[in-house]
């Protein structure tokens, strides 16, 4: 999917926001570019959360965001490992999927880092896309939206929470972005959003400092500019990131200048980091049928970096291709060589809920449950497997435990209205219902289902007054937003 200039020159795609000088009256030719933390008057960190809070709500909503917990994992994972070295993290990250063929990713409001699967798939080794993901959090960090607010002092918040939900929303699904930006009260300003190249510079030059502390290669952020600018310069339509952050050859050199004044450093190739590309090729993106051929040609020709990663993908393609039994050979394979290893748990769980026995894989997801009692993998794969057998209250325990640590987590909320609608717990049903909708920010939907809780609470009068103080609470932050 390429996107248009008009959605796209708008925004860098890691969120380093400016505002044209003519719309801001900013005449002053002498004043200098604002480098380092936002001042204390600029937009508060409280007001921030909020802001990336309502967006994110939006592109859950509206985007093609991706509900698995194996990729999520590993994103956030991956973002974690560079968060602990970055100075100023204020508030804990959020790292999430887009499911677009794009070579993009973003950052905006609150800790919040978008990355469209291209962007994995097209990556050689994680130290480059690490690289990416140490230049989004740099802008996060560094507060550079909060910065260019403090200087658009005539633009409220809430036109620049609708204006960049707008553009976010453009970069993960145009058709849905450009209608929020056309809707949004910044709709006339949005052409003169852009990357500045001050915010770049700082990013990069943060941004490959937090790569060599997390152990990584600081030459990925070097290398893999170079060869998207390779690769696209004689492109008429280059991919949305090479439109979000121009690679001029200065900032090529530049990367390669800061990477060389760290000492060499060689890191080992991540399976993991191979099995999420293999994933992502299998399941989200081509034919089927073409993904088989495309993973038995690496092998044949032994052109992979671990062949567990072509054969696990190859496995994936078979299973979408409903060739169950050639995908349980491959899976079970490589999950008796590599038992703890998740990716083939997952796989083997949705084998055998495809084949209707879901009590093959039980024992194996028990046994990582004893063990890893709060890994999404083993508590959603466990949970769903759970509600395929009838065991309902084991489905809801498992949930609901889960989502005391993680309360926005959006499959939950789904498979556990799921599991109390095959159990005829209608009240739980429509409550659990209504949490997803909040999550979307489909506030007004939300109150419809806790009103058809209430219904059923029939003389539960604690439950009523619980039902009746959630309503209010989706009620206050409806207020909110508007208020933003």
């Amino acid at each position: 999917m390429y996107i248009t200039r008009a959605a796209v020159v708008l925004l860098s795609a890691c969120a380093s926001v400016a505002i044209n000088a003519q719309s801001l009256n900013l005449n002053d030719r002498n004043a200098l570019p604002e480098i380092g933390v936002v001042a204390s008057d600029a937009i508060s960190l409280d007001k921030e959360k909020l802001i990336g809070d309502a967006i994110m709500r939006q592109l859950r909503g509206q985007a093609p965001l991706i509900s698995d917990p194996l990729l999520e994992e590993y994103v956030q994972d991956l973002g974690n490992r560079l968060v602990v070295e970055a100075d100023n993290a204020k508030f804990p990250f959020t790292f999430f999927l887009i499911n677009n063929p794009d070579i993009n990713a973003f950052a905006f409001f609150g800790g919040h880092i978008g990355i469209h699967t291209g962007l994995i798939v097209n990556a050689q080794n994680e130290s480059e896309l690490a690289s990416v993901f140490a230049h989004e959090i740099s802008h996060v960090t560094q507060r550079h939206i909060a910065r260019r607010i403090q200087a658009a002092q005539r633009s409220t918040p809430l036109q620049i929470a609708s204006m960049l939900g707008g553009v976010l929303l453009a970069l993960a699904n145009p058709e849905a972005g450009v209608a929020a930006i056309s809707a949004g009260s910044a709709a006339a300003q949005q052409a003169q959003i852009n990357y500045t190249r001050s915010n770049e510079q700082e990013a990069d030059r943060v941004g490959i400092q937090m790569l060599a502390n997390a152990g990584f290669d600081p030459r990925g952020a070097g290398t893999f500019f170079e060869k998207l600018a390779e690769k696209y310069r004689l492109v008429s339509k280059p991919p949305a990131f090479l439109l979000t952050h121009p690679l001029p050859e200065s900032r090529i050199a530049d990367a390669r200048a800061r990477a060389d004044s760290f000492a060499p450093r060689r890191v080992a190739p991540s399976l993991r980091f191979h099995l999420a590309k293999a994933r992502i090729q299998a399941r989200y993106f081509g034919d089927a049928k073409r993904n088989i051929e495309i993973f038995q040609d690496a092998l044949d020709k032994q052109r992979y970096v671990f062949r567990q990663a072509a054969e696990y993908g190859l496995a994936l393609s078979y299973l979408r291709d409903e060739q169950v039994e050639k995908a349980e050979l491959l899976i079970s394979k490589l999950n008796n060589d590599d038992p703890e290893n998740l990716f083939y748990l997952d796989t083997l769980t949705d084998i055998g809920l495809e084949l209707k026995q879901p009590d093959k894989v039980l024992p194996a997801l028990k046994q990582h449950a004893q063990r890893t009692p709060r890994n999404p993998v083993v508590a959603l794969n466990l949970a769903n497997a759970s509600i395929k057998i009838g065991d309902f209250d084991a489905a809801t325990q498992i949930l609901r435990d889960f989502l005391l640590v993680n309360p926005e987590h959006y499959l939950s909320y789904q498979l556990l209205t799921e599991a109390y609608g095959e159990n005829n717990q209608m009240l739980e049903m429509h409550q659990s219902r209504a949490e997803v909708y909040a999550l979307v920010a489909a506030y007004p939907r939300a109150i419809d289902e806790l009103q058809h809780a209430y219904n059923f609470a029939a003389d539960r009068h604690l439950e009523k007054q619980r039902i009746r103080a959630r309503i209010e609470q989706f009620r206050t932050a409806q207020e909110r937003l508007r208020a933003l």
